[in-house]
This record gives C-alpha cells, structure tokens and sequence, in this order.
C-alpha cells in the first residue's frame, strides 16, 4: 500500500502556500496584517479560532513552510507537561544556534490551566512563538495572561463556494488527489457533498474519498448512505451551546414563533437534553413574560414535567407548543427589574430591621416589647395606611 492511499485525502491536499488555500478572504485579504506576517516569516504569537474544517491547522502548515523557525506540532490531547518540558529544551538548544522556535499546539482549550500557565513564561521572554488553534472561544477557554501575549484571528465556516472549489481541485489532481481515478460525478452531487459538510472542507473531502472508494458513479444515494444524516454542529459545553439557547431566547422576546422553532429544533436533533430546554423556558416565562400572562408559567411548568415524563422524542411536541406560545404571548419584565431593585436595596441598606407591628409575639416578653402591637388584620379592619417598609424604605416602589 503506498502512502497516498495510507494517507487521508484531506491530507494529502493540504496546501503549503496561501495561493492555494480557500476561503477566509476577509482575513487573509491583500495588505492583511495575517497574509503579511505569513509571506515574510514573521509570525507573532497568534490564536486561530475557528470551525472545524476551516483552516486552522492549514494556516499553521503554511507558516511552517514560510518560517526558517523550528516548527514543532503537538496536540494538546494528547500531550502535557513532559511534552512541554522537552520543546523548551529544544527551545533552547535552537536559541543557542539563532533559531526561533515555533509552537503549534492544536486544540489548545484542551490545555488545563495549569499546563498553559507553564507555557506562559516561555511565550513572555521570546523562547516560544505560540500559535494555537482552537474550536472554543479563547475567552472562556485560554488563560487571559497568554491570550494577551497573542493576536486572536477568527475563522469563519467555509461557504459552500469554497468547499465546492476544493472538491474540484481533489478530483483534478492526479498527484495528490483523486484525479486519476476518473470518478463520474456530477454537479448535483458534489453540491450535496459540499451543503452536507455543513462549512467543514476536511468533511467533505473525508465524504468524497469514502464514495470514492465505494462506488463509481457517485450518486446522490451512495452520499446520503454514507453520510447517514447531516451532523449539526451542537457542542452542549462549548459555546454554540450558549450562542443557539441565546438565539431562541432572543426569537421568543422578539415574537417570531418560526425562528424559535427552528433554534428548537436544532438543539433537540443534535441531541440536547430536554430538560435543559424546559428548565430556561420556564424560566424565560417568569422572566420576559412575566405579569403579562402569568398562565405562560403555569403552561412552562407542564410542559417541564412532560417532558420529565416522557423525554425524547415524544416531548419534542410539547416544547415545541410551549415556543410557539411564549413567542406570541405579551410581554413584561416588570417582576424581573422589580426584584433586581428590591435585591440592590437588601444588598444596599444591610439587616434593616422588622418594624415591631409586623413582627409575631409568641411570648410574653416579645409582647412586653411591643412585638406585633398596633397590626391591622387586612381581612376585619382596615390597613390601608399600614406600612409594611422597614422606616429606612417607607414608600419605596419598584414596579
């Protein structure tokens, strides 16, 4: 077996020179700080957030190229401590000779805090250019003392544009690619192929080479086969998470049940529990809803416990009804900010005591002390003018 069908596709056609690479116009644009860093060598430390399949790693393979530095790669899952310790000794032996040493760590948010901390002296005096490559947002998942020694460059998903561009070159290249197979595939099928991979160009070529290696022609059928569904981009810790419950919860506030059900749909399909749906729309209920319908908790809290009853996929349909109402009910925020102002007077004014007339006499020396005298019984006597504020408050309104 030779080590072009050993190695993958994906690969194989990774480019060496940003004239072949596809997509991130925008970042890599003429006089981009990025593109000019690259062609001269002289890359910074930097942070590649993106995607999967959006050109990170090819980013790094590119300055690996450019750079006369030592580029050493290393995965963060499966490296540490040791791994580190050794790179910082060849760090040195290539600072004794004059050369710079770079280090590629992919998927750095794989990094416990510790580990990136014994990193960061290294990238501070120079011994180290870090380029990390990560899916999550370097804000939560980079330790901010390293990330402010970095430049944060953002990837976006590939278009379908792109992806269908690199489709195109693997069946052409006959060195690297697939060109030599002469495969038969036509236009609606490699534009399923690219609108499955869902942005991801190392998924598509990893779809294209496995029907390759199936069947010829390619056929729509073979690819929905092989692909078995569209996989949606839902990591239930990462930020997508937080990003698509924002979205619902935004859909909701602003009454577009349609949009809602869609953010819906794309958590329940990608495998989001439930639950954790219910349990915010119960929340969003008394929250953005509120005093406007207040049957909106009654339905949210149902509609929890139904879901507690049945799960996936027969709850799919309650959470769904509970959407479509909480999108078109009224709503107010009115209990929300009454009670955010209520918390700032009990965090502002301390342990303002109970005035006497509100408080229980259940002895006779809280009697003495005139616990509970003078109280009006609201439902034999009249207590409009009884005041219920500690003195420090009388009057207060916060709705």
């Amino acid at each position: 077996m030779n080590n072009k069908t050993q190695t993958p596709l994906a690969e194989r056609l990774r480019p060496d020179s940003l004239e072949k690479f596809f997509g991130q116009e925008e970042l890599l644009g003429k006089d981009s700080f990025l593109k000019e860093a690259i062609e001269k060598g002289k890359v910074p430390s930097l942070i590649l957030w993106g995607p999967p399949g959006s050109g990170k790693t090819t980013l790094a393979n590119i300055i690996a190229h450019k750079t006369k530095a030592d580029f050493i790669q290393l995965s963060a899952v499966s490296s540490g401590i040791k791994e580190l310790r050794d790179i910082i000794e060849r760090a040195h032996q290539n600072s004794r000779l004059g050369t710079p040493t770079i280090l590629f760590l992919d998927e750095i948010h794989r990094w416990n805090k510790a580990q990136q901390d014994a990193l960061l002296p290294h990238v501070e005096h120079g011994l180290i250019t870090i380029i990390g490559a990560t899916t999550e947002n370097p804000s939560f998942e980079v330790n901010s003392a390293l990330l402010s020694r970095s430049r944060v460059f953002v990837l976006e998903r590939l278009s379908e544009e792109d992806i269908l561009a690199i489709l195109n070159q693997a069946l052409n290249d006959k060195e690297k690619g697939l060109g030599d197979l002469k495969l038969s595939i036509d236009q609606k099928s490699l534009d399923l192929i690219a609108h499955l991979s869902n942005g991801d160009a190392r998924s598509a070529l990893n779809t294209l080479e496995i029907c390759a290696n199936q069947n010829n022609p390619i056929t729509p059928e073979l690819i929905k086969k092989v692909v078995q569904k569209s996989h949606l981009q839902y990591d239930k810790g990462g930020e997508e998470h937080y990003n698509i419950i924002s979205a619902l919860h935004k859909s909701l506030r602003g009454g577009d049940a349609h949009a809602g059900l869609y953010w819906l749909a794309r958590m329940l399909e990608a495998g989001e529990d439930p639950l954790y749906i219910a349990r915010r729309l119960l929340r969003f209920a008394a929250e953005d809803v509120g005093v406007a319908d207040n049957f909106a908790t009654v339905l949210a809290n149902s509609v929890f416990e139904s879901c507690q009853k049945l799960g996936m996929p027969e709850c799919n349909v309650h959470l769904s009804q509970l959407v479509i109402y909480l999108a078109n009910t009224k709503k107010s925020v009115a209990a929300y900010m009454a009670y955010g102002k209520a918390a700032q007077d009990a965090k502002d004014h301390g342990n303002l005591g109970v005035p006497l007339h509100l408080r229980n006499a259940p002895t006779k020396l809280m009697k003495v002390l005139d616990y509970g005298k003078g109280y009006k019984y609201t439902p034999l006597e009249d207590s409009s003018e009884q005041e219920y504020f500690p003195e420090e408050l009388k009057g207060k309104k916060y709705f």
